[in-house]
């Protein structure tokens, strides 16, 4: 059965069983879960086609009514207590710990062992309803009364809006980016959900990034000699390309592995070669299941409500 055809029957026994009472089948451990990615914003669009809500640096899950699973298919260690009452159809989101919280999401929800004091300064947002047959105007409000009957602190419904213009579009990415926020999202009312890019799902942000793969560590010279000069990466549609800038000491000293899925940060494209300009590195693809947080971990007071 074509990966599509087999998500959504998955998702229609788990929306079945949220009415019925009986548990979904759960997905495949290791699997990447089919979910829908977003394609950039284009000026001109028409803006009263979509819901805004604030883009979350975080780490996107999918709760697949049992358990929850990357965007790469690992199972997160989540406490029992953080899903209690969770509906048991599925529910696409960001594990987020606030603007400017993504090494704290990452540092608690990759680990193999949960610290239950870590996991109280995480949330999960949610922003969609997958198994849900209608569009996204209907898809809101199910999402929201979930939440509400789910009764947990720790699961939150994206708030989502309306803006009547472009000018209020950018004046709410500045106000957002302003604030620690990474940028907006947007959601046509009317699509129902699809699997992978389109314009149903759009991103706005103030820069551009992308990932690549890590082919290789190239050594470095000088006050790097020793260690990580760059990193040799290729973007999934072959193109290769030096990633030197953006590197911490410590990320030097510990790079990511090769076959890891890294983010980085550019400014436009070369017109010749179609390579990124000003290419940074920004992190490790937050899901990425070959690589872990080095280190215990931080020690993190749980936060009061």
């Amino acid at each position: 059965m074509p990966r599509r055809r087999l998500f959504l029957a998955l998702a229609a026994g788990a929306w079945l069983a949220a009415l019925t009472g009986l548990a979904p089948p759960p997905a495949t451990a290791q699997t990447p879960p089919p979910l829908a990615l977003a394609e950039p914003w284009r000026n001109g669009l028409p803006l009263g086609d979509y819901w805004v809500s604030e883009k979350y640096d975080g780490i996107r899950a999918l709760w697949d009514g049992q358990r929850l699973l990357t965007r790469g298919g690992e199972q997160v260690a989540a406490p029992a207590w953080f899903t209690q009452g969770w509906p048991a159809t599925p529910l696409d989101g960001e594990l987020w710990a606030g603007r400017g919280g993504f090494a704290q999401v990452q540092s608690t929800a990759l680990r193999l062992q949960p610290q239950e004091a870590a996991w109280r300064r995480l949330r999960f947002m949610a922003f969609d309803l997958p198994a849900h047959p209608g569009p996204f105007d209907e898809r809101l409000p199910a999402l929201q009364r979930a939440v509400q009957a789910a009764r947990n602190p720790y699961l939150h419904a994206v708030p989502q809006r309306r803006v009547a213009s472009e000018a209020e579009l950018h004046a709410l990415l500045r106000q957002i980016t302003r604030a620690g926020g990474e940028g907006l999202m947007l959601r046509r009312g009317s699509a129902r959900h699809r699997v992978g890019r389109s314009g149903d799902l759009l991103k706005l942000k103030t820069h551009d990034d992308a990932e690549a793969r890590v082919i290789a560590h190239l050594p470095g010279k000088g006050r790097h000699a020793g260690r990580l000069g760059a990193l040799l990466v290729e973007t999934p549609d072959g193109r290769r390309f030096r990633l030197g800038t953006g590197f911490s000491d410590a990320q030097r000293d510990h790079p990511p592995p090769v076959g890891a899925w890294v983010t980085y940060r550019y400014r436009g494209v070369h017109e010749k070669t179609g390579l990124p300009r000003f290419a940074s590195f920004v992190r490790v693809r937050a899901d990425e299941p070959r690589w872990r947080p080095p280190g215990p971990g931080p020690d993190i007071a749980p936060s009061r409500r």
